[in-house]
C-alpha cells in the first residue's frame, strides 16, 4: 500500500493489513481503495455518511430513519480518515463516541467501510447479505465519477465469494442509473433475472434491472483466526 506522505500535516492513519481474518474482521482491497470491517465508531458513522447525500440517495432510497440527516455532519464525515477522530475533528462530532470499537453484529448482513489509497479518506460502502447473496455500495461524493465504481463492486463479488464462501451473488438498480449498470459489468456481472417492479424502502416504486456474478472454481475462502 501507498500512502500520500503527508495531508493537512497528520500523520497517516494504521489501517488494518489484508490477510488473515479475525472476529468477523475482514480486509481487501483494489488497486485504488482498501475495504475493510469497521473498527471504530467513526468508521460506521463514516460508512452510514458515505450513502446519506441527496445523490447517492435517488438511487438508495432509504427510509428516513436510515439516513443522515444533518448536512455539515455527512460532509465532515466524508472528508475524514480513520485516525481524524484521535487528531482533528470537527467540532460537530462527539470525539467519545466516534473512538470507541465498533463490534460487528453476528447477523446476516456484512459491511465493510472503503477508504482512499492515495489521500486516505472514506470513500466507499459495501454491504452484502450472506443469507440471499445481495449485495449493494455506494462511493461518497469525492469518489464518484473516477471509474471506482467497478472496484467497489468487484470488491464485493471478492468478499462475498473469497471470504464468505458465496458462490453467486446477485446486484439491483434503477434502469436508469446508467453508472451503476457500466460499473456492474465492469466487475463482470452479468444480466439476470429479477423482479421488473421493486420498491424502495422510502416506498418509491422503481423499473429495475438485475445482475449476478459468479466465482470462479478453485476460489479460496479466507482464513478467520
Amino acid at each position: 500500500m501507498v500512502w500520500s506522505s503527508k495531508r493537512r500535516g497528520r500523520a497517516m492513519p494504521k489501517l488494518p493489513r489484508p490477510g488473515v481474518c479475525r472476529r468477523r474482521r475482514h480486509t481487501l482491497h483494489t488497486d485504488h481503495l482498501m475495504f475493510y470491517t469497521p473498527q471504530t465508531m467513526l468508521d460506521r458513522a463514516a460508512s452510514w455518511a458515505v450513502c446519506s447525500d441527496p445523490e447517492a440517495q435517488r438511487w438508495l432510497g432509504w427510509g428516513p430513519d436510515q439516513v443522515m440527516a444533518d448536512d455539515h455532519v455527512r460532509e465532515a464525515l466524508t472528508e475524514l480518515r480513520p485516525a481524524d477522530a484521535d487528531t482533528c475533528f470537527p467540532s460537530l462530532l462527539p470525539r467519545r463516541l466516534l473512538t470507541e470499537p465498533f463490534e460487528p453484529p453476528a447477523d446476516q448482513t456484512q459491511r465493510l467501510i472503503g477508504v482512499r489509497l492515495d489521500d486516505g479518506r472514506y470513500a466507499a460502502t459495501l454491504q452484502l447479505s450472506t443469507g440471499t447473496g445481495e449485495i449493494g455500495g455506494a462511493l461518497a461524493p469525492h469518489a464518484r465519477g473516477l471509474g471506482l465504481g467497478a472496484e467497489l463492486f468487484r470488491a464485493a463479488a471478492l468478499f462475498a465469494h473469497t471470504h464468505m464462501g458465496l458462490r453467486s451473488v446477485q446486484a439491483g438498480h434503477e434502469a436508469t442509473n446508467v453508472a451503476s449498470a457500466r460499473a456492474l459489468v465492469s466487475a463482470g456481472f452479468v444480466t439476470d433475472d429479477g423482479p421488473r417492479r421493486f420498491t424502495l424502502p422510502d416506498g418509491r416504486e422503481i423499473d429495475a434491472r438485475w445482475l449476478r456474478h459468479t466465482a470462479v472454481d478453485g476460489a479460496s475462502n479466507c482464513h478467520e483466526g
